[in-house]
């Protein structure tokens, strides 16, 4: 019955148990190859979760309804806040190397954060609407703006996505509310502005690629929908997370939980709650 008892923190064949983690583009490739699937399952879980709101707002831009179509794609938003909380959480674990079935722990944090999440992600999802509209309708040639607009565009964009993700890994694992939440991101996007921009435009880099080219970079629009937000989140946490958990201590924090349930004896069918919040939610900054 070896599939039912497999050992996941086990060192594999060739691999010295304290052996230094790997860093930069060997550590990116390793968790990419090893976690494929697992990226894969969690981008068209979110991809699910979005589709309602995007197949509208792709219907008000492209199709029929106009205005009133992009404008009810924003409340069909209601899930995306809890779908990047699950997939920033999953991720984690994959920088963390705490092992875990993505289906499993998606749906557990979705559930637990989806009404905490769904503000955060229903502004962040018109903020993205709104910037596509101006860019799409520029490359197309619907839309004229200004050089001044355009400077406001990009600016706003480059600091809202530098604070975003702090927003979501903050929902996933600390046990605060919105506002403390929000004004944390800015405090620790500001103070760690090189690793945020780093993040966010390497994590982004494909995505704006698609921009600048489209239409003509609709061709590798299945690829994206593979992987694409994934693989974006979790190389913007992968330049993100040190600053965050430096500040709250997460994973010390989880690695203590981890340790003293392995020291317990416990009944076979004892339930267990999950750390994450349990334990952060006096961390407060």
């Amino acid at each position: 019955m070896g599939i039912f008892n497999r050992h996941y923190e086990r060192p594999g064949p060739g691999v010295r148990k304290d052996e230094p983690k790997k860093k930069g583009l060997r550590r990116f490739f390793e968790i990419f190859l090893l976690e494929f699937l697992s990226l894969v399952k969690l981008n068209i879980l979110f991809c699910l979760s979005a589709l309602p709101s995007a197949a509208l707002f792709v219907f008000g831009l492209f199709g029929t309804g106009g205005t009133l179509m992009i404008l009810l794609s924003v409340p069909a938003a209601f899930p995306i806040g809890g779908a990047i909380t699950s997939c920033v959480f999953c991720i984690v674990k994959m920088l963390r190397d705490d092992p875990g079935y993505a289906f499993y722990e998606f749906w557990r944090k979705f559930k637990e954060n989806v009404l905490q999440s769904a503000v955060p992600g229903i502004f962040y999802t018109a903020f993205v609407y709104i910037q596509l509209y101006f860019w799409i309708g520029m490359s197309v040639g619907e839309i004229e703006i200004s050089f001044g607009t355009m400077t406001l565009l990009i600016v706003s964009a480059t600091f809202f996505e530098m604070i975003i993700p702090y927003v979501f890994l903050q929902t996933a694992y600390v046990a605060l509310k919105n506002p403390a939440i929000m004004k944390n991101s800015v405090l620790i996007a500001i103070k760690n502005a090189p690793k945020s921009f780093c993040g966010m435009i390497l994590g982004r880099s494909f995505w704006i690629a698609s921009l600048l080219f489209f239409p003509l970079s609709m061709w590798w629009a299945p690829f994206l929908l593979m992987f694409g937000f994934t693989l974006s989140w979790l190389i913007n946490l992968m330049w993100i997370w040190p600053a965050a958990d430096g500040i709250f201590s997460i994973d010390k924090a989880l690695k203590a939980v981890q340790l003293q349930k392995t020291e317990d004896i416990l009944p076979i069918f004892t339930s267990r709650e999950p750390p994450e919040k349990h334990i952060l939610g006096n961390r407060r900054r």
